[in-house]
């Protein structure tokens, strides 16, 4: 395989060449993983002792297998999931986001239709925030989007749906972002104090307004949960409620906060898709679709093998690790025509930036929804928006894809 210079690139051989840990996979992670879809689609890592998949089929016959496992305490010894068990005293205490049967067919359900009838109930709530945010930002000048409108709105958002108090919002934001460090595997000793703190300031703060919403309720999540609790209809721990309202903030924030921001980024980098939307705004939704298919905020999944078995048509054992790149599987040529173009107006093929299968992102629907406001209102408030020459520069996560800062100039 070689370039349109005839230069054959370099095939990556650890997983690490292709995550944010390495400056140039941060700034394009796209060329390795292109050299690896067409080179080596299914790469072992004995170093990360994990499996590598970057083919559409096979990543989206991986997520969608209902026979894999996903709490890292399944998967073998040495393992880079092993570095995601965050609570040594009681490393099975997780989210859905690693529960594994029974618990999980028992806790996601009622979340998320709790959560997706509150998502539907709250739109145009959820759709006025977006406008008053941005409405807010500056109105000449250049000012950094990240700061002003990417990341506020998720927390905002997320926070009102939840109930927290309007008094509270400021520390509800600072726990936020505290807690985020747990998706980074390689935390400094300070981040993970400011991790476990803020940790601990949050779950205290949910169990709060879970007994303030049991003596008098609201109009919000945290209302519903404790109500379907009662009921019966949530056979739920008040430990597990609150974990997973976590799980909500912690995935949710981030990874929105990133969808806004690429696409941001792309529109401004790509003037004739940009003079579409703005010739025809309901393509908002479509275009939300090719942002998460060519610049997904989450760039990997992984699954656990529950016994030795083929995968992808290559034998792999219980307990190993299979890393299915998300990033790579939305830009593969035998899928998507045009795989490398960024184009709104293309009917596509289903990407899989959310995964797939009973793990599919929960937080899905809000995205969408929060993203395809930021892209109708910013546009319309700013129509003479441009991006100033810069350094654009990406966050340094592992298995996530985002913009640090992002400046525009009004």
């Amino acid at each position: 395989m070689a370039d349109d210079q005839g230069i054959t690139p370099h095939v990556p051989q650890s997983i690490i060449e292709v995550t944010a840990f390495m400056p140039e996979a941060r700034r394009d992670p796209h060329p390795a993983l292109q050299a690896l879809r067409e080179s080596c689609p299914v790469m072992r890592d004995e170093m990360a002792k994990t499996w590598f998949l970057t083919r559409y089929g096979d990543v989206r016959e991986t997520v969608n297998d209902r026979n894999f496992v996903r709490h890292p305490l399944n998967s073998e010894e040495g393992s880079i999931s092993r570095q995601l068990i965050e609570d040594g005293e009681n490393p099975r205490r997780t989210s859905i986001l690693f529960l594994d049967e029974p618990d999980h067919s028992r806790v996601r359900p009622p979340l998320a239709k709790a959560f997706y009838t509150r998502i539907n109930k709250m739109k145009a709530e959820i759709e006025a925030i977006v406008d008053d945010t941005i409405n807010a930002a500056p109105t000449s000048g250049v000012f950094d989007l990240m700061a002003e409108i990417a990341v506020p709105i998720p927390v905002l958002v997320i926070a009102r749906i939840l109930g927290v108090d309007e008094h509270r919002l400021p520390e509800f934001r600072q726990w936020s972002e505290d807690v985020i460090l747990s998706l980074n595997p390689v935390r400094t000793p300070e981040e993970t104090a400011r991790m476990e703190s803020g940790g601990i300031a949050l779950d205290t703060y949910f169990r709060e307004l879970m007994e303030a919403r049991r003596a008098i309720p609201g109009d919000d999540l945290i209302s519903d949960m404790v109500q379907l609790q009662a009921s019966g209809d949530a056979p739920l721990t008040d430990d597990e409620i609150m974990i997973n309202l976590g799980a909500l903030l912690v995935g949710g924030n981030l990874t929105t906060t990133d969808l806004i921001g690429n696409g941001v980024w792309l529109f401004l980098t790509h003037a004739d898709q940009l003079a579409a939307l703005k010739a025809e705004p309901s393509l908002a939704s479509q275009a939300v679709e090719e942002v998460l298919r060519y610049e997904a905020p989450v760039s990997a999944t992984s699954r656990i093998l529950e016994k030795d078995r083929p995968v992808a048509g290559c034998p792999m054992k219980e307990h190993q690790v299979v890393f299915c790149s998300l990033a790579s599987a939305n830009r593969d040529a035998d899928i998507f025509e045009a795989a490398g173009e960024f184009d709104i107006t293309k009917k596509r093929a289903s990407h899989i930036a959310f995964g797939g299968g009973p793990h599919i992102c929960i937080g899905a629907p809000l995205a969408r929804m929060e993203a395809r406001r930021v892209y109708q209102k910013l546009f319309e408030r700013y129509p003479n928006l441009t991006l100033p020459e810069q350094d654009i520069p990406w966050r340094a996560l592992p298995f996530f894809r985002g913009i640090e800062r992002l400046d525009v100039a009004v």
